[in-house]
Formats: C-alpha cells, sequence, structure tokens
C-alpha cells in the first residue's frame, strides 16, 4: 500500500513527527511578506488608531466583541428581508429557498458541505441559470454568471446580492463551525435573506438580528412524507432489506457491519462517512440509489444527515451512542431527527420512511427524542477576525500568534447570544507556525487551513509545507513527497492511510488558492487526489462477497510523483 512520506524530520512543539531522510535542513530563509497583500479593514484600522506617537490603539479595546454587527458595514447599510425557512427534514424549506435564488437576477448559495454546494450549482445551471462554484478546494467559473454556490466559509460580505440562501442555519450553534454561519447571517449584503433550518434557531436568529434592523418573516414547514417510528427492533442482519441504511459512528464499526451484513450473502453494501471524499461519498450515494445497481443497503455514518439525496427506505441506528471527541455520550434530539428524517424522502421509490434500532434497548431513547422538540438555541458562535488578530498583535509585539490568540479567546468580551469558537485545532496549527519566519497574515492563514490535526500524516503535510514555504517561499510537491506508486488498499489500515493522503493533497489545493505563487501545482495536486479517490472506490467495490465486482480499470502501479511503499515508512 502507498503511504504518505515526508523528506524531512520536524518534531513540533506538539510532538508531530517527520519522517526523516538523511540530509539536512537548509539554512531557513525568512519568506515574510504575504503576496494576498494588505486588507481593506486593517489599513483602515490602522490609520484610526495605529501611530507611533499617541496610544489611541490602545484605548481602543479590540477584545470587545459584543456588536458583531458591526462588523459589517456593507450588510448594515442595506435594508435586508429575512426569511426564514424552518420545518423538518425532509419538509421543502431549502427547495423554496432555492426557488426564489434562481428566480433572481444575482445570488448566493451558502451550504455547509461541498456537496450541497455542488448539488446547487448543478441544479440553477441546469436551469438556465449560470451559476459559479466556489468552495475552498474548488473555482469553477460559468461565463455570464451572477449565481454562486459556496461553502459557507467562503461567503462574500463585501459583495451586493438580490437573494441569498444559507443553508442548515442552526449549524451557527456548531461549536467548531458556528462563527461561519454566524459571519454569513450578520454579514452577507441582500435585499433578500432565506435562512433554511431547524424551527430551534428562531429564537436566537430574532435576537442577534434586533440591532440590525433587518425585516424578519418565518415560514414553517411540516414533512411532506410519513416518518414512522418501529415499534421493534431489526433484531438480526437476516432482516436487512433493500433500501435500508444502518448507521452507526465510526469508521472501524462501518466496516464491520459492512462485512457481517454481506457474509449474508443477499445484499452489498455502499459506505459513507465523513473521512471519505466527497466525490467517493457522492459515487457511493449514486450506487445505493441506483435500482440496477447490486449494492441495495447502505452503511453510514451521521454524515447522510446532510449533503446527500438518498432512497433510504428504514433508517436502523445500530447504537444511540457516540464519541464526540470528548466522551461517549447518547445522541441528541437534534441529532436523532436529522439522521431518522432521512428515511422515505418525498419522490423517491420509498414514500413512506421508517427508523428503528438494531437493539430493543436504544427504542425508547429514538421514540422520546422523535416526539420531543429540538432544544432552542442559546449561542451562536464567535471567532475574531484577521483585522482584530493583527491590530490586537500591535499592543503585544512580543508574543507569537499562539500566545495572542490563546490570550485574546481567554479575555474576549461577548454579550449572552454569543460564544467564541472551539479552536483547539487551530492553536495546535499556530504553535507550529509561531517558531517560522512567515508574517503573521500567513500563519494566520495556515491556522484556518481545513488540516485535521487529529490525523498524523495531515499534521505532518501541514508542517512540511509550512516550513517549505518559510524556507523558500514556494512548495513544490516533489520537494514534499518522495517518488513511488499508489495501490488500490489492501486492508482497511491501508485505506485510513490514503484517506489521509487524500486530505494534504486537499489542504495543498486550498493553500494553492490563497497563495497561488508559492503552491504552483494545483493541477498535479488535484490529478493525485482524483487518484486517490478512484483507488479508494476501487477498493470499497472489491470489498465484499461478489465473485467477478463491478471495477473501474486503472493501471495496477499508478506513479504518484510522491508517494512510497508501507514498506519504506521509518518512524522516528
Amino acid at each position: 500500500m502507498a503511504a504518505f512520506l515526508l523528506r524531512h524530520r520536524q518534531v513540533s512543539t506538539l510532538g508531530v513527527s517527520g519522517i526523516l531522510k538523511a540530509d539536512k535542513l537548509d539554512p531557513c530563509r525568512p519568506h515574510v511578506e504575504s503576496r494576498l497583500g494588505a486588507r481593506a479593514g486593517v489599513c483602515n484600522l490602522l490609520r484610526e488608531y495605529s501611530t507611533c506617537n499617541d496610544n489611541r490603539a490602545h484605548k481602543f479595546d479590540f477584545l470587545d466583541l459584543t456588536c458583531p454587527h458591526a462588523w459589517y458595514p456593507v450588510a448594515r447599510r442595506k435594508n435586508r428581508k429575512i426569511f426564514l425557512h424552518v420545518g423538518p427534514t425532509n419538509s421543502g424549506k431549502t427547495y423554496h429557498a432555492l426557488k426564489q435564488l434562481e428566480s433572481s437576477p444575482s445570488g448566493v448559495y451558502c451550504g455547509p458541505l461541498r456537496l450541497l454546494a455542488w448539488e446547487v450549482a448543478k441544479r440553477l445551471n441546469k436551469a438556465n441559470v449560470p451559476c459559479d462554484l466556489i468552495t475552498g478546494q474548488e473555482r469553477e467559473e460559468v461565463n455570464g454568471a451572477k449565481h454562486k454556490a459556496v461553502t459557507v466559509e467562503m461567503a462574500d460580505v463585501t459583495s451586493n446580492y438580490s437573494c441569498a440562501v444559507v443553508d442548515e442555519i442552526q449549524m451557527l450553534g456548531c461549536m467548531t463551525r458556528g462563527f461561519s454561519f454566524t459571519r454569513a447571517l450578520l454579514g452577507i449584503s441582500a435585499d433578500e435573506l432565506h435562512l433554511c433550518g431547524d424551527p430551534a434557531a428562531v429564537p436566537l436568529i430574532q435576537e442577534i438580528l434586533k440591532p440590525t434592523g433587518d425585516d424578519i418573516h418565518v415560514q414553517y414547514y411540516e414533512r411532506l412524507s410519513p416518518l414512522v417510528p418501529s415499534q421493534k427492533p431489526l433484531g438480526s442482519f437476516k432482516n436487512i432489506q433493500t433500501g435500508d441504511c444502518i448507521v452507526t459512528f465510526s469508521r472501524r464499526e462501518i466496516y464491520k457491519l459492512k462485512g457481517q451484513i454481506e457474509r449474508g450473502r443477499k445484499h452489498l453494501c455502499s459506505v459513507v462517512y465523513g473521512s471519505l471524499p466527497p466525490e467517493t461519498r457522492t459515487r457511493q450515494a449514486t450506487m445505493f440509489n441506483d435500482a440496477s445497481s447490486e449494492f441495495d443497503v447502505l452503511v453510514a455514518s451521521d454524515a447522510i444527515g446532510m449533503g446527500l439525496n438518498l432512497n433510504i427506505s428504514r433508517i436502523i441506528f445500530s447504537t444511540m451512542k457516540k464519541f464526540d471527541g470528548v466522551e461517549m455520550r447518547d445522541l441528541t434530539i437534534s441529532e436523532v431527527k436529522q439522521i431518522a428524517g432521512r428515511a422515505g424522502r418525498y419522490g423517491s421509490d420509498f414514500p413512506v420512511g421508517e427508523v428503528t434500532c438494531l437493539y430493543a434497548d436504544d427504542l425508547p431513547l429514538l421514540h422520546s427524542s422523535l416526539k420531543s422538540p429540538s432544544p432552542i438555541l442559546e449561542c451562536a458562535g464567535l471567532f475574531p477576525t484577521f483585522d482584530l488578530i493583527f491590530m490586537y498583535s500591535r499592543l503585544h509585539p512580543k508574543k507569537g500568534l499562539y500566545r495572542i490568540m490563546e490570550h485574546f479567546l481567554e479575555n474576549a468580551k461577548l454579550s449572552e447570544n454569543y460564544f467564541i469558537a472551539n479552536c483547539e485545532e487551530m492553536l495546535k496549527v499556530a504553535a507550529v507556525v509561531d517558531v517560522l519566519p512567515i508574517s503573521l497574515h500567513d500563519k494566520y492563514l495556515f491556522v484556518i487551513s481545513p488540516v485535521d490535526m487529529r490525523d498524523e500524516i495531515s499534521s505532518q503535510g501541514l508542517t512540511q509545507f509550512a516550513q517549505n514555504y518559510a524556507q523558500k517561499g514556494i512548495v513544490r510537491l516533489k520537494e514534499i513527497f518522495t517518488p513511488g506508486t499508489l495501490q488500490v488498499p489492501k486492508t482497511e489500515s491501508a485505506l485510513k492511510e490514503l484517506e489521509s493522503i487524500h486530505k494534504v493533497l486537499d489542504l495543498y489545493v486550498w493553500l494553492s488558492f490563497r497563495l497561488e505563487d508559492s503552491f504552483p501545482d494545483r493541477e498535479l495536486a488535484a490529478s493525485q487526489k482524483a487518484i486517490c479517490g478512484l483507488l479508494i472506490e476501487e477498493f470499497l467495490e472489491r470489498f465484499g462477497w461478489q465473485k467477478q465486482p463491478k471495477t473501474r480499470k486503472l493501471p495496477s502501479r499508478v506513479n504518484s510523483g510522491f508517494l512510497v511503499s508501507k514498506e519504506t515508512w521509518q518512524y522516528v
């Protein structure tokens, strides 16, 4: 199995180890200036508050985050009409919002996932409404387009639109990503802003928008097709039927359940979980949805809760507990509803959805969750902009980004409607890049990049990208990775490695859109990402009992340009 190999050894302050070759590191050559240039907001703040001869900067309280609506002057100049489309899963709320977007002269769709942005861009272009696709890792521009479909982090708060749609708006309460939804809510400048999500978000949104003077309208929706909770558990995998989706919450359990079901020799299983590449998730879902496909059962994580249109007859919870990164806990009411609601999609082959559990002991929690309203959201996420971090750093010129962020986040002043996002992962990255001679803006860029620091290969990749950028000002893939081969993985551990490699390539592409001159191998990284995706799919299609699996034609050995076999790994 091909594995990721870094050329240089580096042990970060967090203990992230790299892979060593005999050659020594070149002396660090600072690459101080970002090619992105200074942002207008910083310039304006500098003019007003920063001078060698006065102390106004010290009097201005950069820790005061009590009025985040004031961060977005373009939106505040517009008298926005806010339309809240709220209801359960499969109620048509997003459909109605998208119809408004489609009929508007200009607009933007902001979704929580790339999959959703892809789907909306495809839908609008098919309807002869030219639409650009913009995510952290893609830019697909269409001639004459006045509409955009973007991931919420890419929302433009400096442009004006006739119509904007923010999907899954209840995610403004998410501990890690909520601040991006808050930014979209407060900052998008549109004549009409359509918000789609759970009714539990309505009171908080109304409270947050009071200072803006926006005109708010709430439309409630009911589910379009019945969802029937079963009184009996599944009991045995012998009772699995075509159209079933078994939900579990760990990658290991997904493959364990897939194997158990397929050993019965009656069904083949597609799989969907978060660390699969988005393209692979889409193709796995397509196979499951295809009535002529052999893959008639789905084994999935809570990644099915949004972003994929699935023809599911019955949702089966294998467990009602999940590990949330801190502890093993019961599923929340919102999580149960979001997942269970995927059964019986309106207009699918299964007009009535059913939901049950694998074990009888879990049924009471399932039933009570479906009967209960989701808890009202109390706070929305916030995270300081680079402008604020930059100005605050001028008051503490001897502190690195890690200490600046840590002190800022510990001492920030908030109103009762907001919380500071959980930025543990960001602080880990800050500790890595703080030792490098690069500008504060570039450090901040690495900090907000989509890296999974819990994944050793991903963290190694970010470390090497940042080091090479600091040393040379340019990061070439062939300098980061050792030439070798990629192969179809033969084990689950080898598959996990390939998924991690895909994350590193994804990170390179993300950086290439922000530091284009310094990360010039975007096309190579994108092509290697595509190869990773195909090899992962090849594994998934072979991982079953069928005698003659349908497989894509791939060379048995694919020259990756930067990957080597598992046997060449050397751990420090």
